[in-house]
């Protein structure tokens, strides 16, 4: 990777092979004898990644005002899927994200504050050589439809005056999402939404199933959720893991055991996908 952007792929093999025919420097930048150039391009803060069936790579244009833009490309020519450009209508403070699917199915998965899209790709009929992005399933934030807020003031003579303003997609007092992960022992994609209530957070864990999307199972956590601390959370087949980074690099970790009900298992096996 280099400042200006670029993104370059070596074979690994020849350099492993061919390393002590080179040159370094004091930086450890190579000199000579590089290595064959396999692939290049250029990406925006150097984001650049490789997935899917046949192999493709999202990268965002080294462009300022492209931020939060992505294209999905084939590897093999760089060229752009069909629907390859995908940008989540938001606004926000927090940038939306987007990544290969760890599943090994080949989709992809793009997270904004209010929603979470499992993106699939797939041959265009008649043209196997090209291939489409479509939405396989989308996962929406549980949030009531006010996009605009009215506020009346006063004026100094007495007249009533209204005026409107957006709210972003990730204000704190709207469910959001913060953390998307997969557990590929239970095929589930496990989601941490949170809303701010009153003066702290409170957030829950849903389980939705990884092929259709259905939600499972929701669980709520029980400590409240700050969202000015940085938080991860870790599911391992019947453990849930919280852990809270506070200023001062003080940590606070909340363990969850999940407990198998014969009535829930059958309620969830009738709700499964």
């Amino acid at each position: 990777m280099y400042s200006s952007g670029l993104v370059r792929l070596y074979s690994f093999q020849t350099i492993a092979e061919q390393k002590e025919d080179w040159i370094w420097d004091q930086n450890f930048s190579l000199l000579t004898n590089m290595p064959p150039l396999l692939f290049e391009v250029s990406s925006l803060e150097n984001a650049f990644q490789i997935g899917g069936h046949p192999w493709h790579y999202i990268v965002t244009p080294n462009k300022k005002k492209q931020k939060g833009v992505f294209h999905i490309c084939a590897l093999k020519d760089n060229s752009l899927a069909k629907n390859g450009i995908q940008e989540m209508d938001c606004c926000s403070l927090e940038s939306d994200w987007i990544y290969f699917h760890p599943d090994a199915s080949g989709r992809i998965i793009h997270v904004g504050p209010n929603q979470v899209k499992v993106l699939k790709l797939t041959e265009i009929e008649n043209n196997s050589s090209q291939h489409q992005i479509s939405e396989d399933f989308v996962i929406l934030a549980n949030r009531e439809n006010h996009k605009n807020e009215n506020v009346l003031t006063v004026t100094a003579s007495g007249r009533v005056v209204k005026k409107s303003f957006n709210l972003l997609d990730d204000d704190p007092e709207q469910e959001t999402f913060k953390i998307v992960d997969y557990e590929d022992e239970l095929d589930l994609l496990s989601v941490v939404a949170v809303t701010q209530i009153d003066a702290e957070g409170k957030a829950h864990l849903d389980f939705h199933c990884n092929e259709y999307g259905t939600l499972l199972k929701s669980i709520p956590l029980v400590e409240s959720w700050d969202v000015t601390y940085s938080h991860e959370v870790y599911f391992d087949r019947d453990l849930v893991l919280h852990i809270e980074q506070k200023p001062n690099r003080v940590f606070s970790c909340y363990v969850y055991q999940m407990i198998c009900d014969t009535g829930e298992e059958e309620e969830t096996i009738n709700r499964s996908c």
